[in-house]
């Protein structure tokens, strides 16, 4: 077994690594949502987000197996960050560096590695985003990229650790957190030509909510609603509140048909919520609701305004029925 090398930067990568105060966190769903995508993606047998430490590999989040940190030494990913690119091992057995390696002799029979250094803006490879398979596999130039993809979310997430990307009341992503985690998201649709839908959502009478009720009250509203659409979405959707009473959600591979699903599933958990909580209101929302068009939508914001566009349009028709 060959122990991995120091990068020449050591110093300035430790001092880099320790400046994100992210080592013996808890785990955080911006990670783990990473790596579930990539887990499913990839269909791989385990997915993980590394940190390198002095003497130890840290692991902050990571789908099928248990494991907190393992020794450096040991490690496959103190190799992956000593390149610039992905280290790909196609067989572990095969590999002079890892076919002696007590992962790969012994539990868990790592066969197959790939590991895309982490990079922080000032070059430091704090980490890795890595695959591990029990059977060797070949690894295409289609599934490097789309790593590489993959890897520059983990790069976000990373870079949204230090800033200011989650709404302080719901604990969900605000706006600025949900078009960068969103933007990442709609890229692999594009690469991989899946469908994207979004929700645009406003919730009705909260005005009312907060002149009866008072605005903790009106909060609480907030904090349930967010925890509706929490409840309803798969976990590898991305959910944010814009600001005020608006709140939106990206679906990835997901068509009209799986979107009037969702709905349908949404409209059940926030008819039991408000039976639950019997606040003396209701919990009540208009959606817009709009599919990813390559061709229309350039961005994010044109999702957006689309969204907000046709969500207006049901509120409008809402408050015309109601005057009836």
């Amino acid at each position: 077994m060959k122990a991995p090398d120091y990068p020449d930067n050591e110093d300035v990568r430790i001092d880099a690594l320790r400046s994100l105060n992210i080592l013996d966190t808890k785990s955080e769903e911006r990670f783990d949502r990473l790596t579930r995508l990539a887990k499913r993606l990839f269909g791989v047998s385990i997915v993980m987000v590394n940190f390198v430490d002095i003497n130890r590999l840290w692991v902050k989040s990571v789908q099928g197996v248990e494991i907190s940190e393992s020794p450096r030494d040991t490690s496959f990913c103190g190799h992956a960050i000593l390149g610039n690119d992905i280290l790909i091992v196609s067989d572990a057995l095969s590999d002079r560096r890892f076919y002696d390696n007590p992962f790969v002799i012994g539990d868990p029979k790592v066969r197959f590695y790939a590991g895309l250094p982490i990079v922080v803006p000032n070059g430091s490879k704090v980490g890795t985003l890595c695959l591990v398979d029990y059977n060797p596999r070949t690894f295409s130039e289609e599934d490097q990229e789309l790593l590489r993809d993959l890897g520059q979310m983990a790069e976000q997430e990373l870079a949204a650790v230090q800033m200011a990307t989650i709404d302080e009341l719901t604990q969900i992503s605000n706006r600025r957190g949900f078009i960068a985690l969103a933007l990442h998201s709609l890229n692999l649709c594009k690469r991989l030509n899946k469908p994207a839908s979004l929700f645009f959502f406003d919730l009705d009478l909260f005005k009312e909510i907060n002149d009866r009720y008072g605005h903790a009250e009106g909060d609480r509203a907030l904090i349930g609603f967010s925890q509706i659409l929490k409840d309803a979405f798969r976990e590898s959707d991305v959910i944010g509140r814009l600001g005020g009473d608006e709140f939106v959600v990206l679906l990835t591979n997901t068509n009209r048909a799986a979107s009037n699903l969702l709905l349908s599933r949404l409209e059940n958990i926030r008819k039991e919520y408000n039976q639950k909580e019997a606040r003396g209101y209701d919990i009540l929302c208009s959606v817009g609701v709009v599919e990813f068009d390559p061709n229309r939508h350039q961005s994010i914001e044109d999702l957006l305004e689309d969204g907000d566009r046709l969500m207006y349009t049901q509120k409008k028709s809402k408050r015309a029925k109601s005057l009836q």
